[in-house]
Order: C-alpha cells, then structure tokens, then sequence
C-alpha cells in the first residue's frame, strides 16, 4: 500500500516540477523513490496479509506484493534505460504520464472489484495511448497512438459490457463475491453470465495482445519510440497477467470449463502465428512485438493450467520476471544500434556489432538466448515451469506445439546473433553508449544467468 502512495505521490511532484522549478532533480528522485516503494514491499510481506482497503476494492497479499515487486523492479531498469528520453521537450508531461501508467499498473496487481479493475486497466491505457504518440513529429508515433487508442478503446468497451453482465447475473462486482455465486449456483447459472466472462477474457485477450486479438501489437510497437515500446513489452503487460490471473484463476475458474477451450485455442494460434510471422521479419523491433505474442501464450498456458493453485501463479511471475528483465537489455542495445542508424532497428543495424561494440553483442546475445529459452537462462526455466503445469491434463498437445514453434523461435533469435558475429558490419566505427547505459546491460545479463542459475528462489516465494 505505501509503495503504491510514494508513486502516485512521484506522479503528482513530476507534475509540479515545472511549476516549481525542481525538474532537474526529478529523476534522481523518481529512481530513489521507485527503490523506497520496492523496499517498503518487503516489510509488508506477511505483515498485513489479505488485508482489505477502500471498501472492499483492492486486496493487498502476498501476490499483489509479489508482482508489484516485478513491476517496481523493471520500472527502475526502464528509468535507467529512458534517462535521455527525459532529457528532451516535455521533461515533466513524460515523467508524470509513466509514472501514473505504473500505479495502473500497480492496481491491477490488488484489485478485488470490477470497478477497481476497469479504473487500473484505464489509469494504465490513458498514459500509454500518449506516450505511444509522444515523438509528434513522426507519422508512424502518430500512428501508433492512434491504433493503441482505438484497439484498447474496443477492448474496453468488451470489458464493461462483460462485467455489466457479470453485475446482472451476480448482482456484485466483488470478485470474491462473484466466486461465491459461481460455487453455489454452477448448475444453475444464466447463459448471459458466461457472455459476461467470454466477453472479460476478449478484453483481456486484446490487452495481453494474444492471437487473434494482436494485430495492433507489431504496429504500435514499431511506431512507438523504442523506449516506450520496452515499456509496454514489459510493464504493461506483467500487470495485464497479474489482472487475467486474478481473474481467472480466482474468480472464474469454477467455470473454466467455459473459457479453459476458448483460451486453449487462443494459445495454440499465438503460437503459431506469432512464430511464423516472427520468422520472416526483417526489423529486429517488430521481431520482439511478435515474438512478445508468443510468450504471452506461454503465461497463458500458465493460467490454462488452473488446476495447479500456487504453482500457476509461481510460474507466471518467474516468467514475468525473465521476459521483463531479457526484453529491457534487448531493447537498450535495440535502442542504441537504431540511433546510430539513424532510426534503422532492421537485422543489417547489427551487423558486425561484436566488433563495433562487444559488450552490447554479448549481453544481447544472452538476451536473445533466454528469451529463446536456451540453457542455462531464466528463459529456458520460464518455459519449463510452464510446461511442467501442463503436463498430465488433456492439453499435453500444446506442450508438443510449443516445442515446435519454440524451434521457429530459435531461429529468429539467432538471426540476431549471427548479424551480429559472423557478418561484416556496414560500418568500421565503435558506438559509444552512457556507462549508465552499460551498468543497466551488465545488470540485466547478471540477473538473467542468476535466475536461470537458481530459479526455485522465485518458484518458491509462496511456499
């Protein structure tokens, strides 16, 4: 709870920073605030356990405080990542729009009520929809925020009409109340109840950007600036499965049974849709928006497996954690590579870049490889936690069609690998890059051989 008052708090100062004249220190203090919320996390772990707030609507335990961890450490990555990105015009408006997108993206980690939910996924989207726009100059920004905007806008009309739904079969948005309903009522429920949650979960599908609900995904993410595309790929969407899985894990998987076949289907096509398009991309940025596609159907996969209670949800946020940390080093040597390329983020940028710069090759070689799921990485646990909740239920076969399209993966991935080692690069000049810059790659790598080193320290969080 207090972590989330010190970011809203963040949120308010970056607005009053320019009124006040105190913008320059502004980023120092956001990154000492981000710190203090994620250390406040850790004294009330256990300590105010499923305690209730605010009349019911947002419920603080050991999950929420678990992925708010995940959320309020990438944001402190993505802070260093974007330091130059809040150099330029508009210093207070960017600081101010991020930081209320994380205490969105905080809601979604606690809510225990629709409304709370759909105020979260809102508080959020708003800001993204700006920031996706934020180079104004540039057509394919302007592009970009306005698909973002339009997609998420359908996606929240889903949303209400599938909780209006849900409100008129249960007669309440409290999801523990909804739960109790389905638990005394299974036989008995109304037909437009189970609209009501087909229509939540194509709310959500658009959110997560899963297959077909994607299609905004690869443009939004191309058009965007690179360090808010690492934004959305990252923040955005471990608070969107932190949300889906609280939703249908608690409080609709007594009715799994309704949406277990729709989301099984839903998985197998980002599988292979994400895959083969990912294959045949020639920009490395749009690469990762296709490929975020299929380890969104990996979570998923997660979350199909309801069966398996805490091991779901220790799977999820490992998973969470290894994508986050990958796609934040691969988007900071992505970042570096198109501005010396004067904007290009194709795979030719990365030619040669072992010679040009060999830190930023090796790091996003280790990054390619977790997010690959090759040994000893996290990505490669990541995919067998997941795998391992599957097997043993009547959905083994995407087990079997994950592996296969993983395969694909690995090809696309080491498309990047390969430019970068074995091709001669275009150009013979180094490329310099801040020492923030190059402590934020060496720490991601770290912490993403550190997590494939030991991963049952994150398994085992819940006991």
């Amino acid at each position: 709870m207090k972590g989330r008052l010190i970011i809203s708090g963040l949120g308010i100062l970056a607005m009053l920073a320019e009124i006040f004249k105190f913008k320059k220190v502004l980023y120092p203090l956001v990154l000492i605030g981000i710190l203090a919320a994620y250390a406040l996390g850790f004294t009330e772990w256990n300590a105010n356990y499923n305690i209730e707030m605010f009349s019911n609507m947002i419920r603080f335990d050991n999950v929420a405080l678990a992925f708010s961890g995940v959320i309020l450490a990438t944001a402190f990555f993505w802070f260093i990542l974007a330091n130059d990105y809040f150099e330029k015009d508009h210093v207070t408006d960017h600081f101010a729009l991020v930081l209320f997108a994380l205490v969105g993206a905080l809601m979604l980690t606690a809510f225990s009520n629709m409304t709370t939910l759909f105020l979260g996924i809102e508080i959020l989207s708003i800001p993204m929809y700006v920031l996706a726009a934020s180079r104004k100059r540039d057509l394919a920004s302007n592009e970009a925020g306005f698909k973002y905007l339009i997609m998420g806008s359908f996606a929240s009309g889903f949303l209400l009409f599938g909780i209006a739904l849900i409100y008129g079969a249960t007669g309440s948005f409290d999801l523990m109340a909804i739960r109790a309903y389905i638990s005394h009522n299974g036989a008995d429920l109304p037909a437009f109840f189970y609209a009501g949650v087909l229509l939540v979960l194509v709310a959500m599908l658009f959110k997560v950007s899963a297959a077909p609900f994607h299609f905004w995904a690869p443009d939004v993410y191309e058009g965007s600036p690179t360090v808010i595309t690492a934004l959305m790929s990252t923040i955005v969407k471990t608070a969107a499965f932190a949300a889906f899985m609280r939703l249908f894990l608690v409080t609709f998987g007594g009715v799994n049974e309704t949406w277990g076949i729709v989301l099984a289907v839903v998985i197998a096509l980002s599988l292979v849709v994400s895959n083969i398009t990912a294959a045949t991309q020639q920009s490395v940025k749009r690469m990762l928006a296709y490929s975020s596609i299929s380890h969104a159907a990996f979570m998923l996969m997660a979350i199909l497996a309801n069966n398996r209670g805490m091991a779901s949800v220790s799977a999820i946020l490992y998973y969470s954690l290894a994508y986050s940390i990958g796609s934040i080093a691969a988007f900071t040597v992505v970042y570096h590579v198109s501005k010396q390329e004067s904007g290009s983020s194709n795979i030719e940028a990365f030619n040669g870049l072992a010679k040009r710069h060999p830190l930023m090759a090796v790091c996003m070689t280790v990054a390619m490889l977790s997010l690959a799921g090759i040994p000893v990485t996290s990505g490669f646990f990541a995919k067998y936690f997941v795998f391992s909740l599957l097997i043993g239920t009547s959905y083994n076969w995407l087990i079997i069609l994950a592996i296969l399209t993983s395969a694909v993966g690995v090809y696309y991935y080491f498309k990047v690998i390969i430019a970068m080692y074995f091709k001669a690069p275009a150009k013979e000049d180094g490329i310099t890059i801040d020492s923030s810059h190059v402590v934020l790659l060496l720490l991601t790598t770290l912490f993403t051989i550190a997590l494939g080193l030991v991963p049952n320290f994150v398994i085992e969080i819940f006991g």
